[in-house]
């Protein structure tokens, strides 16, 4: 059983995470062939089974971290062909951008940051479960 705020919460964070999934499939999407299995970009009921791009955002203690416990957004590029370090360097930093100035809509009121951890991105600040 999942705590209902913890349901609330991660159901805005992924929608927020779709959104921005819609925002990197126009600007990227045409760029790389889909993975064979791959569906095309919005013919499945779920963005993380179609299209190029799957986002998620994992919660982690941050254990060993510099920035501690927060959410991990993973941005998976589903084609077989090999995506220059340049361009996904571009595609994260869209993500950040896009993240920074539609977290604040989506949680009025949290102090949430969108902040490099190593090689990952993570939103840091006010989890806490309220409603």
């Amino acid at each position: 059983m999942r705590h209902p705020y913890l349901v609330t919460w991660e159901s805005t964070l992924k929608k927020v995470l779709d959104t921005i999934d819609e925002i990197l499939e126009d600007r990227y999407g045409s760029d790389y062939p889909l993975h064979p299995a791959r569906r095309e970009h919005g013919s499945t009921s779920s963005r993380s089974h179609d299209g190029l791009f799957d986002i998620r955002g994992e919660f982690t203690l941050g254990l060993g971290s510099r920035k501690g416990r927060g959410y991990i957004i993973d941005i998976d590029l589903k084609t077989l062909h090999s995506v220059p370090g340049d361009v996904i360097e571009r595609i994260e930093n869209d993500a950040i951008r896009e993240l920074r100035d539609r977290l604040p809509k989506a949680f009025p009121g949290r102090e949430l940051f969108v902040e490099r951890d190593g090689n990952m991105i993570k939103i840091i600040g006010d989890l806490s479960l309220r409603a």
